[in-house]
């Protein structure tokens, strides 16, 4: 699977990446890719959610854009501090988008044990959790069975951005970081986390 990473990349240009690479692997110019990048404060909308799940967009003195994203899910929020993890995953051979999702929250649940936080899944919902509250958040879309969009995992963001939004459909927000977990670390460390329990490009769960 080859890796494109960037520092910072505005949210509408990282859609228009995604896309780019699923029409390539549908013609089959390149292959399964996984893109690390941060984004600019921001609140977007997926399928499941509306405007009317952002509550305010003027939180600790910053404005907060807002973007209807395409992907499955609600309304969650991107900024510095969380790495987002796009993969873009050819599922033409084994269609099952349900496995896609699990290998998302895996490939998180097995990089934050490297760093001694135990996190797991939850009856609450989608996405990867400590102590019932959400440290990782996933929507994906589906095209033509090649997947993109993907994971959003909370280092070191301000939360109280969090704040704005009816987070992922939960009036109470439960959400959490790896900062806030104690974990000090930077964003070079996790990536490198993450690359070592990839789960896609034909690498099967063990």
């Amino acid at each position: 699977m080859q890796v494109i990473r960037h520092a910072q990349q505005p949210y509408p240009e990282s859609l228009l990446e995604q896309e780019s690479i699923v029409v390539d692997i549908l013609a089959g110019t390149t292959g399964p890719t996984l893109i690390f990048t941060e984004h600019p404060p921001l609140f977007t909308i997926g399928t499941s959610g509306s405007e009317q799940d952002v509550l305010s967009r003027d939180i600790d003195g910053e404005s907060i854009a807002m973007f209807a994203s395409g992907r499955g899910g609600e309304v969650t929020y991107h900024g510095p501090g969380q790495l987002v993890c796009y993969v873009i995953d050819d599922l033409r051979q084994r269609q099952d988008l349900h496995k896609h999702v699990w290998r998302l929250e895996e490939m998180v649940i097995r990089a934050l044990a490297d760093f001694d936080i135990k996190a797991s899944r939850s009856e609450r919902g989608i996405g990867v959790w400590v102590d019932d509250k959400k440290i990782a958040a996933v929507g994906v879309r589906c095209r033509k069975w090649i997947t993109f969009h993907g994971i959003a995992l909370n280092i070191n963001p301000n939360l109280k951005h969090f704040s704005g939004i009816v987070a992922c459909g939960m009036t109470d927000s439960p959400v959490t970081s790896m900062a806030l977990l104690g974990v000090q670390t930077d964003r070079i460390h996790v990536e490198k986390a993450i690359r070592s329990h990839l789960l896609f490009g034909g690498r099967e769960s063990t």
